[in-house]
């Protein structure tokens, strides 16, 4: 029997190994359970589903079980973005979503992620009682289930088009007539992923022109080691950019719940800076004022652009799990975290990578300037800062070792840089002298463990992640 646990989003494994057709069902029948017990179950499930290896057929099997225990089912009738299909439980009203996404992982992977009422991630509580209820239906060997076309021909299955509720949404959100007059030349990266044909689609009709490569279904994700948009996966689009002249390249993950951003030169802007970006476009552009909300591994920047604003800041853990409910809470108009993800006030409490990249084109149309002088101009007000990250793939059984030499360092210095805190919210948090940090800590979608660090120092930012291997116990890079 495998165990299911949720990580920062979702579960996730193997295709064949964990994760199989019975497993993905007994997902369901758990989810079903909890919905049961909420009283719920009559406001129905969206569920949807990424491009990944046989994702529609995992997805069906999960409305054929969720439909069996008298659930009503909002089946996609396509492959589609996880804000897309979170946005689609508001208008139907729905108890929640389950999508059928492993979002960025290796393409061996995939996954099922539980979205809630509010169209944003199930907060850790709710995962916590679906999770003992899936341990329940697993020890009891117990799956309702009401076959497809039954499901259909009774109503209790309903396939529908999540995109022109969104379209709708966005066009509420932002006027794309500018960016569409703007005659820009926008080079698009989809990553074989849903994110494919979207911003054609929005921004067609003008002087700018888009140009989209990896826009074909292929679940191996050539040319790419994972669809996660970070520099070392996006080496087609950072020489794309100078060979076309492109101005900006903007990328989604598999599910386009996150963004990456190249500038017109061809180098990759990380996903620290682009919190930045963002957070200045609404600040300063836009004119909105509110709080942020970062997850631990995200920017500083985030702090000293809210102080030079009057706005407060937000920390949470790890996860768009955490990020969502705290965005509820104090009404922020926005949330982040360094893997990519974005979210927004007036939107969803939920990663955006359309709306993100919409975003970040108009801030180069409202100031008339390139993403290379955008962050120039950000470093000028706040100063510069940089950014880095490891990652290391981690045997089950060297967790603990590893954990207690981690849990048992207590540096006064770093890369000698002053240790002022120690974080443990969510992994091991060094917070130095510079108001940078370094953070080592396990992933929780796959077994890797990362670490990551950021500082005003551009000179001791590999010096500070080798200072976290060591922590770790891990072989530093000759």
């Amino acid at each position: 029997m495998t165990e299911i646990k949720f990580g920062t989003d979702g579960w996730r494994a193997g295709i064949a190994e964990g994760y199989t057709f019975e497993n993905v069902r007994y997902c369901a029948q758990g989810t079903a359970d909890y919905l049961l017990s909420e009283g719920v179950q009559a406001q129905g499930m969206v569920v949807g589903y990424d491009m990944r290896f046989r994702s529609e057929d995992f997805a069906k099997a999960v409305a054929e079980v969720l439909a069996g225990n008298g659930v009503k089912v909002y089946l996609a009738k396509a492959a589609a973005p996880t804000p897309v299909l979170s946005y689609s439980i508001l208008p139907l009203k729905a108890a929640g979503g389950v999508w059928i996404t492993a979002s960025h992982n290796p393409p061996q992977d995939n996954g099922y992620k539980l979205r809630s009422s509010y169209a944003g991630a199930a907060a850790p509580e709710t995962l916590t009682q679906v999770e003992q209820k899936i341990a329940i239906a697993q020890q009891e060997q117990r799956i309702a289930h009401l076959d497809y076309d039954a499901g259909v021909k009774q109503g209790m299955i309903q396939v529908f088009d999540p995109d022109p509720d969104y379209m709708q949404q966005l066009a509420r959100l932002i006027d794309v007539q500018p960016i569409r007059d703007a005659g820009l030349k926008v080079m698009v990266d989809p990553m074989w992923g849903v994110g494919q044909s979207w911003f054609p689609r929005l921004l067609s009709g003008g002087k700018t022109v888009i140009k989209e490569i990896h826009n074909e279904r292929n679940p191996i994700f050539p040319r790419m080691k994972r669809p996660e948009p970070i520099e070392d996966n996006l080496q087609d689009l950072l020489q794309g950019i100078p060979e076309w002249g492109a101005d900006v390249g903007i990328a989604t993950d598999g599910d386009a719940d996150r963004v990456g951003l190249a500038n017109e030169k061809g180098e990759f802007v990380n996903q620290l800076q682009v919190y930045a970006l963002l957070a200045y476009y609404l600040l300063e552009v836009r004119g909105i004022r509110g709080p942020l909300v970062r997850t631990i591994s995200t920017t500083v920047m985030a702090n000293k652009l809210a102080q030079r604003y009057g706005v407060q800041v937000h920390e949470t853990g790890v996860g768009f799990k955490y990020v969502a409910p705290e965005m509820l809470r104090v009404d922020a108009i926005m949330g982040g975290e360094e893997s990519g993800g974005f979210a927004f006030r007036g939107h969803i409490p939920e990663r955006d990578g359309i709306l993100a990249g919409l975003y970040l084109l108009d801030l180069m149309v409202q100031t008339n300037k390139t993403p290379a002088v955008l962050l120039d101009h950000i470093y000028s007000l706040i100063g510069p800062h940089y950014y880095d990250r490891i990652d290391r793939q981690m045997e089950p059984d060297e967790k603990p070792e590893v954990l207690a030499r981690v849990k048992a360092a207590r540096p006064d210095t770093l890369a000698g840089l002053r240790v002022q805190e120690i974080d443990t919210r969510d992994g091991f948090r060094f917070v130095l002298e510079d108001g940078g940090w370094l953070l080592v800590r396990f992933s929780g979608t796959e077994p890797v463990i990362r670490v990551y660090c950021e500082t005003t120092h551009q000179d001791k930012v590999q010096d500070l992640l080798h200072e976290g291997l060591r922590l770790a116990g891990l072989a530093v890079p000759a």
